[in-house]
């Protein structure tokens, strides 16, 4: 099963499987580095994705936009779906993409990486709060 694109459906074309069930307060965390001259057609490529991932029940990503400081671009974190939602919205995700005569597998990976120079992408647990951790580390 393929994770959601950022942070929603369209990361599913892009980054590695994830095969267990989603845990509690579990997102999808990626970071994106641009390529030069592409940052309208990445934000654009997004947000076709981000609204074929909506129509298709999938959750929203929450964007952040890089002001200054660190190296990357943009960053999404979208909340993950158990295994059975998310096989839900990756059969609608599938059909309207062939509908609209998208891109779809490798072919749609490809497309992506033309807008970036790098991401990575990582599943997280969260947000907690330090009183939180310290419980859970107690296993309380």
């Amino acid at each position: 099963m393929k994770a959601l694109l950022a942070a929603f459906v369209l990361l599913m074309l892009f980054t590695a499987s994830h095969t267990t069930m989603a845990q509690d307060n579990e997102s999808l965390i990626v970071i994106y580095n641009v390529s030069a001259g592409k940052y309208m057609d990445f934000v654009k490529w997004m947000a076709e994705g981000e609204a074929i991932a909506k129509e298709a029940g999938a959750p929203a990503a929450q964007w952040y936009v890089h002001h200054n400081g660190a190296g990357w671009d943009y960053i999404s974190i979208t909340p993950q779906l158990s295994a059975a939602q998310q096989e839900v919205v990756d059969k609608k995700d599938e059909e309207i993409r062939k509908k609209k005569g998208l891109p779809m597998g490798m072919a749609a990976g490809l497309k992506f990486r033309q807008f970036i120079s790098n991401h990575s992408d990582t599943f997280a647990g969260g947000p907690f709060t330090a009183e939180q951790l310290v419980k859970m580390a107690e296993g309380k």
